[in-house]
């Protein structure tokens, strides 16, 4: 009877026989036809599709009932617009950030080993753009020794979030030096720029100017005298000037570039536009209010009754409204559709607070219409003529009136109307009976369960630097 180990040691003369035994074992058995490794270009498309998808969908989950944009209709009780933040609500956040950023590090580490530094600057751009939503959504993360376990590191540690700014912020800095517009990208075509390499540098230096007035208020960062270089000197700090240059993606619908709805209507289903949302696009006869939304319909009866939502947080059942509410535009998320990652309007009233606040020079006004004819021009309107004749809609000499267009301006633009409202305190959102936490803005995520069983020690010393892990914990920067 032949034994396995019999069979085994034919096998392994056979082969050797087949093979002359040769040293160069290893060689042969190279299939020509698999990557050995990877370079910088194979990861870059997953990492831009799946992160801007995977924002847009926070957009419409999270963001847009936080600062009521839409809500969930009927909605008896409860609800991200109640303020109801479940200690679950920021799960797939962190599980999400964390898997792409792991593949961020091993796109930088390719770079590195081919020694292309227009690659090595995008990896920094993009590490620096993940954490810093990742670190605004909940504080205190690790970071120094996150997606390392290939070195062994499985419970790592937390790093403030100073030290997390200080570091995306130096890596911005480090990123636009090494950008090389003579060296061409070879590693494929990118799907967001297309291998232009000032297209990618000028997002690199418009994301530094978001996350230094993110964290101008702490005075240790020199903020304001960084930005100041920044506009001063456009030579060095190219940043977007017109919305071709935004870092928008494009999103065809040819695979695997499809919708994050796998089914449009689920976006319009069960939902309705806020009052507050809708009623300051009608105030400004804003021309955004037909590409955003659907007209409202009467309970019965047909036609239509212009654009009117419903009050986010409301108390009561649904029977007090007589009317249809208008809905958010199944449009917005059918192919071929646009994913937002950061507009060349939100540079414009970044510049606008600063002229304000006399940190730059330039007229603020002029600033703040620019930003508001980028904003309404990127989703295809036409600004008319009149537009800021109407006192609701011209400039007025305050940040809340820059804030509040700037609102509109950073629409589905993953968690930036929450963070931007955090920073400043605008819009001014109107409160409800119904809203929960003392009617209260949440301004964090719980960190995820599975983070304080399994790596217990470092998310105690964690919590105990923040001062809790609640929702109403203030991050570093927050006023």
């Amino acid at each position: 009877m032949t034994t396995f180990k019999n069979i085994t040691a034919w096998l392994i003369l056979l082969s050797c026989i087949s093979l002359s035994c040769t040293k160069n074992f290893e060689e042969i058995n190279t299939d020509p036809n698999r990557i050995d490794r990877i370079s910088p270009g194979t990861l870059l498309n997953p990492i831009i599709y799946e992160l801007a998808s995977f924002n847009a969908d926070r957009s419409d989950a999270v963001t847009f009932q936080l600062m009521q944009v839409n809500l969930p209709f009927p909605s008896a009780q409860g609800g991200i617009h109640r303020y109801d933040l479940t200690e679950n609500a920021g799960n797939s956040t962190w599980n999400t950030y964390y898997r792409w950023l792991k593949n961020i590090r091993e796109m930088k580490l390719a770079a590195d080993a081919a020694k292309d530094p227009n690659y090595q600057a995008i990896a920094l751009t993009l590490n620096a753009w993940t954490y810093s939503l990742l670190t605004d959504a909940f504080g205190d993360v690790p970071m120094e020794e996150a997606a390392r376990g290939d070195d062994g590191i499985f419970q790592a540690k937390f790093n403030t979030q100073a030290e997390i700014y200080a570091q995306i912020l130096a890596d911005l800095e480090t990123a636009n030096g090494l950008f090389d517009p003579a060296k061409a990208m070879v590693f494929g075509t990118d799907i967001l720029y297309e291998n232009s390499v000032p297209g990618w540098q000028k997002f690199c230096n418009s994301l530094r100017m978001r996350l230094l007035l993110r964290v101008a208020g702490r005075a240790e960062m020199n903020a304001y005298a960084k930005l100041a270089e920044m506009v001063n000197d456009p030579v060095k700090y190219p940043v977007f000037t017109k919305n071709e240059e935004a870092a928008v993606l494009k999103i065809t619908g040819v695979t695997p570039n499809v919708s994050p709805w796998g089914r449009a209507i689920d976006f319009t289903t069960f939902r309705a536009a806020s009052s507050f949302f809708i009623d300051n696009l009608n105030a400004m006869a804003d021309p955004r209010l037909a590409k955003f939304a659907t007209q409202a319909r009467p309970s019965t009866g047909t036609g239509t009754i212009g654009y009117q939502g419903i009050p986010s947080g409301y108390s009561g059942g649904e029977s007090q409204f007589d009317y249809q509410p208008s809905n958010l535009n199944i449009q917005l998320v059918t192919a071929p559709m646009t994913a937002v990652i950061m507009t060349y309007a939100e540079v414009e009233f970044i510049k606008a607070e600063l002229a304000l606040l006399g940190k730059i020079p330039g007229d603020a006004k002029t600033y703040y219409e620019n930003g508001v004819r980028a904003a309404i021009t990127q989703w295809g309107a036409a600004v008319p003529a009149d537009y800021f004749t109407n006192a609701n809609a011209a400039y007025n000499g305050t940040l809340e009136r820059i804030m509040l267009q700037k609102y509109y301006a950073l629409f589905f633009n993953d968690y930036q109307q929450w963070f931007e409202y955090r920073r400043t305190g605008f819009p001014v959102l109107p409160k409800a009976d119904g809203m929960l936490n003392d009617q209260v803005m949440p301004v964090r995520f719980r960190y995820p369960v599975s983070v304080a069983t399994n790596n217990s020690a470092n998310y105690e010393k964690a919590v105990q630097s923040m001062g809790g892990d609640d929702i109403n914990t203030k991050v570093w920067w927050e006023k």
